[in-house]
């Protein structure tokens, strides 16, 4: 019912002239909009994470339509440095992307170089040096492909049958058990892979087929480099997609990280992207002693002079976003209509890589 409304209110919004009206207003000029992608679906995965993935062919629709709005898509760095200054261009934009997930390199990245805009990618690099999918992630997906199903099957994985996989409470109940499973036991990256193709043969999937199209797999050393070449950033989001509660092993997320990326170049890597958008106030003076001068959120809006630079906030874009919500926030209008800025940080998490 909200989001009803709220579109009504963007239509009726846009075509009273408002968002023109916004656009080019010196509110907007001294805002940033960051905008936050997770993945690009090469089969179905928008449909099972609508939330967290994007159609290829709604991206480059995204992509057209600020080429078409001549809105002023810069680096990520240099936009921040910009926005502190207040010299931003009008209708600034900077494109992000979380996880540096394989379809980034398949098919985001090509989309990109063809519209000539610069893109930071906040990788996690845990799985990237470890070539197989995301382990909770793998397992989730898996499930949905079976999705609406009441299956006799389990014990031999631990788990207790009937497998009940006609909700997704039910479904993330059994990744639950799966990866309690593997931590109980030990598991590596490489033996946990081994469960997820057990899984998949229980559940009549070709996992076979699964991983030689890299589906929620990171990309590689070998692409992160080449695409640094290539002029995409690569900056910091933990190497193990979390954030501890304990200082010293906070900082050994962010050095394993760097040390991961120096294939990406020897550049310092300042930027950082919370995983999961979870963060704390304790992780701020951990974050500036790692040399980290800003640090993006899943907060919604757009980022003032006044913003707090280890707490920016960005608009996450999504298969269920219409193009008139993106307008919105590329106008700045949107922005006025938001009633809760702080993303929920209690569930997303299940949404997302965790590793050992």
């Amino acid at each position: 019912m909200k989001r009803t409304l709220k579109r009504a209110a963007l239509q009726l919004l846009k075509s009273t002239g408002v968002f023109r009206l916004v656009r080019d207003s010196t509110w907007r000029r001294h805002r940033l909009l960051i905008l936050c992608y997770h993945g690009i679906s090469q089969e179905d995965e928008h449909l099972w994470r609508p939330g967290l993935y994007l159609e290829p062919s709604r991206l480059e629709q995204r992509l057209e339509f600020l080429r078409q709005g001549q809105y002023n898509v810069l680096p990520l760095g240099e936009a921040l440095k910009l926005l502190r200054a207040k010299e931003l261009p009008s209708r600034s934009v900077a494109i992000t992307f979380d996880d540096g997930a394989y379809d980034f390199f398949k098919l985001a990245s090509p989309l990109l170089k063809r519209f000539g805009f610069p893109v930071t990618v906040y990788q996690t690099t845990y799985y990237s040096d470890r070539q197989v999918p995301v382990f909770n992630l793998i397992c989730s997906y898996l499930l949905w492909k079976r999705r609406g199903s009441l299956l006799d099957k389990g014990a031999e994985l631990g788990l207790k049958p009937p497998l009940d996989l006609r909700s997704e409470a039910k479904r993330h109940a059994i990744v639950q058990t799966l990866m309690d499973n593997c931590a109980r036991d030990g598991l590596d990256a490489w033996q946990k892979n081994e469960v997820a193709g057990r899984l998949a043969t229980l559940l009549d999937v070709d996992y076979a087929e699964v991983l030689s199209k890299r589906i929620l797999q990171l990309m590689n050393p070998q692409e992160i480099a080449q695409l640094a070449r290539e002029g995409v950033d690569f900056q910091l989001h933990t190497h193990r997609h979390r954030m501890p509660e304990d200082m010293s092993l906070f900082q050994k997320e962010i050095r394993d990280n760097r040390a991961s990326l120096r294939t990406a170049g020897p550049e310092e890597r300042p930027h950082f992207c919370y995983p999961s958008g979870v963060y704390s106030s304790t992780f701020l003076p951990w974050l500036t002693g790692e040399n980290v001068v800003s640090a993006t959120t899943c907060d919604v809006g757009l980022a003032g002079s006044h913003s707090n630079p280890l707490l920016l906030p960005r608009m996450i874009d999504t298969a269920s976003r219409t193009t008139l919500e993106f307008e919105g926030w590329l106008t700045g209008v949107a922005d006025f209509l938001v009633i809760h800025r702080t993303a929920a940080q209690n569930h997303v998490q299940n949404h997302v890589p965790h590793a050992d």
